[in-house]
């Protein structure tokens, strides 16, 4: 069967495993990498590569990086003169226009985190454990210029653990991502794609987290609400509330027993208890401002004097 010729464009570490599929698939020949530019990062401020393209250098692939392909008009006309089948988009970062969309052979097609067309955006992993849902799950869509509305290629539903955090779900849905575009290869190779118009009914979203997202409210929310956002937010962007005005990072709670009013706090048992709408909490794994990761018990024995949160 002959090869289908293939641009990858990605950027992040979720990318790579599909990366990886599209390199070594039997049916595939990835004729180029796209990325994002170089970026300073660390403590010593130096120059580092997306890790999709330390992939493509590693593996000798052919790479480029761009703020923006729309606007790479050499490299575009490479690719046209390529007469490239299929283009896969996973985490890239940077929208499509009219010319790219069109310039495949086949269509572009995007490997989105959730069962299209809940949770169209930039995060719906963290959109599903914040939910308390049950299950996500991973989609390949036909693109289109509006963002996660192009008719479904595949979706392959994914169960979610009640104690599963952010970090844990991405990483799972970071391989089913690839496992997904690997059996999508062999049907669209065998022209055998069956393409489904979402239900426009059926649309929720998930828009991009900032920091200040993961502030606990005590006396705002309900502790289920509570326990699915430190979960979901972690490790990014990570959940906190404050002590004494310096900020506590919270990496882990538990439902309480006590009977404590919303925001009104308890230690009387060598630990951290806070009330919500309906039921305590106990802050179980935290981090003070300046200070290392610990127990709950472990703070309060270095605390000199009494504490309030919020």
């Amino acid at each position: 069967m002959k090869k289908l010729k293939c641009v990858f464009l990605g950027t992040p570490d979720f990318s790579v495993p599909a990366l990886n599929v599209l390199d070594n698939h039997p049916l595939v020949d990835l004729k180029y990498v796209v990325s994002m530019p170089d970026r300073k990062s660390g403590r010593g401020m130096e120059l580092h590569s997306p890790e999709v393209i330390q992939y493509a250098k590693q593996n000798k692939l052919n790479y480029f990086q761009t703020e923006n392909i729309n606007k790479e008009e050499v490299f575009l006309e490479k690719l046209e003169s390529e007469k490239i089948d299929f283009i896969v988009v996973l985490a890239f970062a940077q929208f499509l226009g009219d010319r790219i969309l069109n310039l495949p052979n086949l269509g572009c097609f995007n490997i989105h985190t959730s069962l299209l067309p809940k949770y169209r955006g930039a995060a719906p992993i963290q959109y599903a454990l914040l939910n308390g849902d049950s299950s996500t799950g991973v989609s390949i869509q036909k693109m289109v210029k509006k963002m996660d509305a192009g008719d479904i290629c595949l979706s392959h539903p994914v169960s979610i653990h009640t104690t599963e955090t952010g970090g844990q779900l991405y990483t799972r849905l970071k391989y089913q991502a690839a496992l997904s575009l690997n059996d999508f290869i062999y049907d669209l190779a065998d022209g055998t794609v069956e393409f489904t118009t979402q239900d426009e009914a059926k649309i929720s979203f998930a828009p991009s987290l900032k920091r200040d997202d993961g502030h606990l409210k005590f006396k705002e929310m309900q502790s289920e609400q509570i326990i699915n956002k430190v979960r979901g937010l972690y490790p990014w962007p990570g959940t906190f509330c404050f002590l004494n005005k310096k900020r506590l990072k919270v990496f882990e709670v538990l439902t309480s027993d006590l009977s404590l009013k919303p925001g009104e706090v308890s230690s009387n048992l060598g630990q951290i208890h806070i009330g919500t709408l309906d039921s305590a909490i106990r802050l179980k794994y935290i981090q003070l401002e300046g200070k290392k990761a610990c127990l709950d018990s472990e703070l309060l024995n270095g605390l000199k004097q009494g504490f309030e949160l919020h």
